[in-house]
Order: C-alpha cells, then structure tokens, then sequence
C-alpha cells in the first residue's frame, strides 16, 4: 500500500479524520471526513465551519440493501409517483455534468433530535446511524430486523442527507460516496462515513488543490486522491 494512503487508512481507522481529492477529470472537490461512529459535536462544527459544502453520510451498498433505503433518483422516477405528482417529471435528474447517476438516498434524523440541525442533534444522528450499522452487520440482523431497527430510532426527512454506495463500489462509480466508503472499508471500520465538501471562503467554487493541501498540512490531517484508494483497493482485492 503505498505510505500516504497507509497513513490515512491508519488516521481514519483511529477515527481521526483525512482528506480526499476526487479527480481533476470529475468534481475536482476535496472532502474533509470522519468515521461516522467517531461524530461528535466538535467534528460537526469543524466540517460546518471549515468546509462550506453540505454535510453527507457516505453509506456501503450493503448497508443500504439491509435497511433498504432507495436512492431518490429511483423514487423520483417511479411511475405512480409521477402520475400523483407531475412535477417530477419536470425535475428529473438527466444532465449531471459529471455523473449519470445521483447517489442521494433518504435524510434521516435521530429520533432524539429536536431540530436536527445543531451540532449536537446532527452528531447524534451519525453517530447512532454508524453504530446502529454495525450492529446490524455483527449481528445479521434479518431485513425486516434491520428496518424495524431503523425505524425505532430514525425518522425521515431530516437533516443527514445520506448517500448510498453505488453497487460495486470504485469498480462502477468513481463519486465522493465510493470514495468515502472506501477509506472506511481499508481501515477496517463499518463502510459510513460523515464528511463535506472544502469550498473556497467566498463559496464560489472548491477549495483549490493547493489550498487543500495547505489545510491539510496546517491540521496535521492526511490528503489522499481518488486513484490512490482505487489503487490501494484494488490492491486489497
């Protein structure tokens, strides 16, 4: 494994957090992320505050097959749901400039949030999804165990927008999601993944490479690409 990504994977699998550029020929967007288990008030301030971009939890494919969460791109599309509501029709998601596929599925809230939205309530919320997971996968809960699981303690919509891990991982989407998923996968810890985008201070586009890696430098934090965690997964395939 090559040493930089060997010391992400070893960063992240402490639950401290690490950087990922995806690619100068897709999004061209560093994501700043943590385990999702390691959520605590103090990192979602951190990702509120030094990021800009909207918060996300990068959910495995297997996670989201087991509590069956649909992507919103399929529910969007559904032909009975567009019969009751024709606005969808005219919403549909078909000219991403950089994808083909959103990997958007719900947005949940814990149902011990109050908002949903503070630091503390979003925390929350991750944390016990992350651990919720985990037990869900250690256990092998049934699918009708899982939902029922979910349901007792979340409730939709909310304020964590969760995205689903496109099935075959990096081998099928090269997206944020994959990405994130994958640096939990190599560390060892249940595949989510809370983190946000880096956008310049002015919000008007992504945090510039160099600047990433000036941030990353200044926090002691490590910065991996995208190809460098297709390689090492590969590597570990």
């Amino acid at each position: 494994m090559d040493p930089s990504v060997e010391a992400a994977v070893d960063a992240f699998s402490r639950g401290e957090p690490v950087m990922i550029f995806d690619s100068a020929y897709r999004e061209r967007e560093t994501d700043l992320l943590w385990p999702a288990t390691a959520a605590s008030p103090e990192v979602m301030r951190r990702l509120r505050k030094d990021c800009g971009g909207l918060l996300f939890l990068a959910i495995g494919n297997e996670i989201g097959e087991t509590f069956g969460l649909p992507w919103l791109q399929d529910i969007h599309t559904h032909p009975s749901l567009l019969d009751e509501n024709p606005v969808l029709g005219h919403l549909i998601t078909n000219d991403l400039q950089y994808d083909n596929r959103s990997a958007f599925t719900l947005s949940l809230n814990h149902r011990d949030t109050y908002t949903g939205i503070t630091d503390r309530d979003r925390s929350l919320t991750t944390r016990r999804f992350g651990e919720l997971a985990m037990e869900v996968l250690d256990r092998k809960m049934s699918h009708e165990e899982a939902i029922s699981a979910l349901g007792s303690e979340f409730r939709t919509p909310g304020h964590i927008p969760v995205c689903r891990e496109s099935p075959g991982g990096l081998s099928g989407r090269q997206g944020h999601t994959e990405l994130a998923v994958a640096i939990a996968r190599l560390a060892g810890l249940v595949p989510c993944t809370i983190g946000a985008e880096m956008l310049e201070p002015d919000g008007d586009g992504a945090l510039s490479v160099d600047d990433a890696m000036r941030y990353a430098f200044e926090h002691g934090v490590p910065m991996i690409t995208g190809e460098e965690i297709t390689a090492a997964m590969d590597e570990k395939d």
